[in-house]
Formats: C-alpha cells, sequence, structure tokens
C-alpha cells in the first residue's frame, strides 16, 4: 500500500494538524514498515522526512490563503496521484472536491461551523462550504474523538459508517521522569515560580480563560499567594471578537498578584512545564479532543478540566471535570487538586493509567484499518 500525505502543516508542530501528521507518521512507521509513505509539499518547505518516508515537492501557485486553497485542491491531488500512491490522506480539513485517486481527510473539529465567533468573513465562510463539500466527497472520513463524530454526522449529513473516530496521543517526550538540569533551565528561562498552577494553550474565547480567573479569585481567598496561576500561550496579535482579553480579565478580578502571563511556550519546553506544575487547568468550553489534558496526565499532572464536548472522552475518570461556566466548582476541584495530596496522589495515578491507553501506535494501527477498507471498496 502506498498512502500520499498533504505536509501542509508538517513545519508546523505547534498547531493540531501538524502534530497529529507527524505523530500519525511516526506511528505508521512503526506499525506498518511495509507501508510506502509519500509527504506532498510546497516547494520551498524545508522538510526533512523521517527515514523511509519520501518527499515531493510542488510549486506554489499564488500566494497567502489562494495558493493555500489552489495547493488543497488542484495541485496535491494531482501529484498524489503522479506520485502512484493507492490513496490520498489529507490530514487537516481540507480535502480536495475531486481527485483521481481514493482520499481520506481527517476533520478535528467542525469548529467554523458550530461556534458563530469562528465562522469569519465571507471568504471564511466560502471555505468552510468548499471543504464541508469535499468531506462529503470522500472515500472516508476520521475524527479524533466520538463527540466530534456526532458533531460530523449531525452538520455534514454523512452515514455514520463514512465516519470513524481515531483517538490522538501525547507524544513520547511527555513522560512524569523530572530532568532536573533541563527543568532548572526552563524555570528559570520562564521565570516560574517556586511552585504553581498551569494553564497551557490558546486565547480564543471557547478556552474560557476569563471563568478561570474567575475561579481564581476564590483559590487565591483558599490558598493565598502559595501557588499562583501560569497562563502559558500567544497572545493575539489584536483582539477581535475571537479573543479573550485576558489582562483586562486579570485586572477586572484583581488577581495581579497570583496570575503570571509568561507568553508563548516553546514545542520542546511544554512537557517540563506539565511537569513542573502542581496542577495543570483547562477550562475550555469546546475542543474537538483536547490534547493538552492528555499531555498533562502523561506527565504525571493532576487534571482539572471541564464536562465539556470532547473532553470526558478523553479525560474519563482520571480528572476533575467541571461544569465550564461554574467558577466556583472549578477553583474547589483546583483547591482540592492542591492542598489534599490523596486526591492528588489518586488523579496522578488515574492520569498515567488513562494516558497509557493512548498512542500513537493505536492512532496509526486504527488509522491503517480505514485505509484498508477503502482500497476493499
Amino acid at each position: 500500500m502506498h498512502i500520499a500525505l498533504n505536509a501542509w502543516f508538517w513545519n508546523r508542530p505547534d498547531t493540531g494538524s501538524g502534530q497529529y501528521l507527524r505523530g500519525l507518521v511516526d506511528g505508521l512507521r512503526k506499525v506498518a514498515p511495509d507501508v510506502r509513505l509519500t509527504l506532498i509539499a510546497p516547494e520551498g518547505w524545508e522538510i526533512t522526512p523521517p527515514d523511509g518516508v519520501a518527499l515531493e515537492c510542488i510549486g506554489l501557485h499564488g500566494s497567502g490563503h489562494l495558493a493555500k486553497v489552489r495547493f488543497e485542491q488542484s495541485d496535491f491531488p494531482r501529484a498524489a496521484g503522479k506520485s502512484g500512491a493507492d490513496l490520498a490522506h489529507i490530514p487537516y480539513w481540507g480535502g480536495p472536491l475531486a481527485s483521481p485517486i481514493p482520499t481520506v481527510v481527517t476533520i478535528h473539529d467542525l469548529i467554523p461551523l458550530v461556534l458563530p465567533q469562528y465562522r469569519g468573513g465571507a471568504l471564511a465562510r466560502l471555505y468552510t462550504g468548499l471543504v464541508a463539500a469535499s468531506a462529503r466527497g470522500a472515500s472516508a472520513v476520521i475524527t479524533d474523538s466520538p463527540y466530534s463524530r456526532q458533531d460530523i454526522l449531525a452538520h455534514l449529513g454523512l452515514r455514520p459508517e463514512h465516519v470513524t473516530a481515531i483517538p490522538l496521543a501525547a507524544g513520547e517526550d511527555y513522560h512524569p521522569r523530572q530532568g532536573s538540569l533541563v527543568d532548572l533551565a526552563i524555570r528559570k528561562k520562564y521565570d516560574l515560580p517556586p511552585e504553581f498552577v498551569l494553564y497551557l494553550g490558546g486565547f480564543d474565547v471557547r478556552k474560557n480563560l476569563p471563568t478561570l480567573i474567575k475561579a481564581y479569585t476564590y483559590v487565591k481567598q483558599g490558598v493565598g499567594d502559595a501557588y499562583p496561576l501560569v497562563i502559558a500561550g500567544r497572545s493575539p496579535a489584536q483582539l477581535t471578537p475571537r479573543f479573550s482579553d485576558v489582562p483586562k480579565a486579570i485586572q477586572a478580578m484583581q488577581v495581579e498578584d497570583v496570575v503570571q502571563l509568561i507568553g508563548e511556550v516553546e514545542e520542546a519546553d511544554k512537557p517540563a512545564l506539565y511537569r513542573m506544575a502542581k496542577c495543570f487547568v483547562f477550562p475550555s468550553r469546546y475542543e474537538g479532543f483536547g490534547l493538552p489534558v492528555l499531555e498533562a496526565m502523561a506527565c504525571g499532572t493532576p487534571v482539572v478540566s471541564t464536562e465539556a464536548s470532547s473532553i470526558p472522552d478523553v479525560a474519563g475518570d482520571a480528572a476533575f471535570l467541571v461544569p465550564p461556566d461554574d467558577a466556583r466548582h472549578m477553583a474547589g476541584s483546583i483547591i482540592a487538586a492542591l492542598i489534599q495530596e490523596d486526591v492528588a496522589a489518586s488523579l496522578r495515578q488515574k492520569g498515567l493509567a488513562r494516558a497509557g491507553q493512548f498512542s500513537w501506535a493505536r492512532t496509526a494501527a486504527e488509522t491503517l484499518a480505514v485505509y484498508t477498507r477503502v482500497m476493499k471498496g
């Protein structure tokens, strides 16, 4: 079997699509070494493919978003067909309307369809319509969770047998083993306090940071300044209805003394931040999967998150899950994870066991089963 993969996001491991593509390729090489893999990327992308994986680069036509659409709709499927591949896999919601070979499309979430703030202008809505139509013409659709599968069935009208939920996994770097010198350097790099609660993620409105900041007014009352909240993530270049004004919320809630913004964190540094945190909080209202929850559990860190969207599919009973609008409940769960060692120990043990159920080998094996089913027609 020969699979051609759209590698547009290969050089963006800071995105969910980039993480997924790299993890899937690594997993496929391990569980199915006889399967040929070809990454197809635009010329100019500096890509060093893994051993045993072919790379084909093709010229871009145009620039910006139009060049991406041209690559997805024309350049990639044509190159995939010419490569001799049996099947083309588009590892994000950007499949072609027409392809000379069967296509599998991975849809991580339906955020532009289900959340009004993310629908964008006319061009963005046109693109969403285009990729929605392309998904209906794909040979198979993969998604990350049972929750996202139900969203896809409801909003895209696909047949149930057409859509398969296959979970993601944390990378091998996410583990509980401390590396004292490395972790000490990272603590200094980000000026981290001795003990802290961590949020790591985006600032967009679905991440629900104002509720977490409100919850921290109650945490402050309960434990003082012993466990400040560290918020890690890239601040938006400009505020729009899609983003929360986090500094304004911190000021309004009068928690400047117990909340620290450290900015964007390099991918290689994330496991150490999870390990050093006393607790990880992920207050999101909507996720296609919720990979940070799994990454934190894999690092042996107690997790407080929400009972929203796909997060229960990931966390199971290994985290405190609270209503996303209940700041008091969120605060109580954080405090319990901080000061009740038996509770924290139970969450660490359950989290590690839960994270152990997910691996890129599992993701790859279940994806290979979809490929095989498509090839058999």
